[in-house]
Order: C-alpha cells, then structure tokens, then sequence
C-alpha cells in the first residue's frame, strides 16, 4: 500500500529535510512540496493525498487555520519548531506530532502511525476525521502531552507505572521521572486508553501492564503499593477475571 503525501512548510530547510526523508521510505510517494497553506490547497484539490506533514506556524494562513477550513482531510502529521501548540495539534486527530529539527528514527515511527491506520481503515482516501468517527482519540495514540514546569511534556503511555491525584493536580509515576500536572482524575482518564489504564481508587490509576502482584485490597507496582478503594473494586475484580487471573 503506497501513502501519496505533500508536505507544506514555509522553510525550504524543513521541506528538504521531509522530502529525503520520504525517499528513503518505498511506502511513501511525495506528490508535491508546498511554501503555503494557499498551494496546499491547490494540490489537494487536484490530487489523491494520503498524507499531509503539516508546520502549525506558517504566515497568512496557520496549520490549524487550514486544517479548519478544509472539509476533507487527509491523515496528518504536524511538524512544527513550538511544543506548545501540541495539545492543539492533536484535536485536530493528528496521526502525530513531530518536533524540529525531526530526527530519523521519530519520522519513521510517525509514518509507520500513519500506515496502520490507513490499513484499519481499509482504503486510502479514508480522511483523518473518518477515522475518529471510528474510534477515539485516544484509543489510536500511544503517547499524550502535558503541561508541566512550564512546557509541554510528551508522556509515553508505555512508561507510565501509576498515576496520583492530589487535590488540584496530579502525579505521573514513569520509570524515569516524576511529572506533575494541573488536571483532574476525569481529565486524565479521558486521555487514557481504557484497555490499559484502570482507576483503582478516588486517587490513583494504574498501568495494567505494570502490575506485580495483587494481595486483599492492595496493588504492588515495584516498592509502590496502591490500595483498591471500595467504589472501584468491582471493576478491578471484572478485570482480573477477565483475563484469568487466579
């Protein structure tokens, strides 16, 4: 399956670097190279794209700004030198979000994204917005962002051991690192996928896949023990019967 893609960015640099990037990829066919929003348009109109790299901040017209405009989109990658416009990026159902200068090894795990959900959605003109008809948001990243010290932070959903709330903000456990952020248990339950993630308790969540052992009412993560609460162990319990857990 071939994915027809244009990239549209005002710095030639950045599109040079896109374009060799495609050409060491025999899935993906550059269609055209685009300075504006405005010759994006044009190309759209009159060919099949599969696939467009976006930047977010161009003159006259801004990547949102297009994106708002368009009626059908293709899949999207954004790529953009400002991590803050990221949360943004993705409410648009972007299939990623590149950071400059791009390495290698991210663009590709962007477009390998891009080709699987082209197959799931089984025909190549399937649209960016066609395919979060279909599922959540949530459910086709594996990553999210949040703010935290200032910035905006990528979180892996794969590094995640456990997360806490405490009154106004929240704890995220990695295996690395301690983030905190401002956001509510509900929030962050709606950026989680629920096939991962479980609340066990008013103020934690767990990566199912990071659990080590279950004993009464307690969860052991590594040294870190988390208590079921009451209002949530019916839930736990359904999983663990779920998946035969004895």
């Amino acid at each position: 399956m071939t994915i027809r893609c244009i990239a549209v960015d005002d710095e030639p640099l950045a599109l040079d670097i896109i374009e060799s990037y495609i050409s060491k990829l025999p899935f993906l066919k550059l269609i055209k190279t685009c300075s504006s929003a405005t010759e994006a348009m044009q190309v759209l109109q009159d060919e099949q794209v599969d696939l467009m790299f976006l930047d977010i901040e161009m003159p006259e017209l801004t990547g949102i700004q297009f994106l708002n405009i368009l009626k059908h989109q293709p899949m999207i990658i954004f790529t953009t030198a400002y991590p803050d416009y990221a949360l943004e990026g993705f409410n648009q159902d972007a299939v990623d979000y590149l950071l400059k200068p791009i390495p290698f090894d991210r663009f590709l795990k962007a477009v390998t994204k891009a080709q699987e959900r082209m197959q799931r959605n089984g025909k190549p003109e399937a649209s960016a917005s066609a395919a979060a008809t279909q599922q959540p948001q949530h459910h086709e990243q594996d990553f999210m962002f949040v703010k935290a010290d200032y910035k905006t932070i990528r979180v892996d959903f794969r590094d995640i051991l456990w997360i806490e709330g405490l009154k106004d903000y929240i704890i995220i456990q990695t295996k690395d690192q301690k983030i905190i952020t401002l956001l509510s248990m509900n929030k962050m339950m709606e950026k989680l996928p629920d096939s991962k993630f479980l609340r066990v308790h008013r103020s934690f969540i767990v990566s199912l896949q990071k659990i080590d052992s279950i004993e009464k009412s307690r969860i052991k993560i590594g040294n870190k023990e988390i208590p079921i609460g009451e209002v949530y162990k019916e839930q736990f319990l359904k999983w663990v019967e779920e998946n035969n857990i004895q």
